[in-house]
């Protein structure tokens, strides 16, 4: 992976994500739904606030994973776009499962919408990411998180539109997801 393919306009990045293939271990998810957060400037952004603890690796080098928890409950995966210092990131919101469907199911508990890991949580419980992972390089070769870009389907059409559970900037049409993936959303 190229840090430069992954380094810029989060809504840029975050289209450029559709299609995606994300590697934890033994599965193998595509991505299908995902959110840009512009940093300081953006009121919803975690760094909106500025630099802390928590939300330092948005804050470094484009092609890292910010993994977060949320409501202290479901840890939440974004991928960091910006430069050092001006912090932006794509939260990963959805995917299809290509691999590893039987790992998925024991980590979920259950089956998940025809293969479907949809939400944020939900997504970071199927590829088993949590907290651990934050700060991963997903440019370094050998990388425990495989980020490998693919283009959308001929038959796929990404939508926007505003982004969902935030109280903040909500009507900027930040969400991209894939449609005519022969799931229903």
């Amino acid at each position: 992976m190229n840090r430069g393919e992954l380094t810029g306009d989060p809504t840029v990045i975050a289209r450029g994500l559709l299609g995606a293939t994300l590697s934890v271990h033994d599965v193998v998810v595509r991505l299908v739904e995902v959110e840009a957060y512009g940093g300081a400037d953006d009121e919803a952004s975690h760094a909106f606030r500025g630099e802390r603890v928590a939300n330092r690796t948005m804050f470094g080098a484009p092609g890292h994973l910010y993994v977060y928890l949320s409501y202290g409950l479901h840890s939440c995966a974004n991928v960091v776009c910006g430069p050092p210092g001006s912090p932006a990131a794509v939260l990963l919101r959805a995917a299809d499962v290509v691999e590893g469907a039987l790992v998925v199911r024991a980590r979920r508990g259950r089956d998940d919408r025809r293969g479907r890991l949809a939400g944020p949580g939900t997504l970071c419980q199927g590829l088993g990411l949590d907290r651990g992972f934050d700060g991963v390089d997903l440019c370094e070769d050998g990388a425990e998180v495989r980020l490998e870009l693919r283009s959308p389907e001929p038959t796929e059409t990404v939508l926007a539109g505003p982004r969902v559970g935030i109280t903040k900037a909500v009507d900027l049409p930040w969400r991209f997801r894939l449609v005519g993936t022969g799931h229903p959303r």
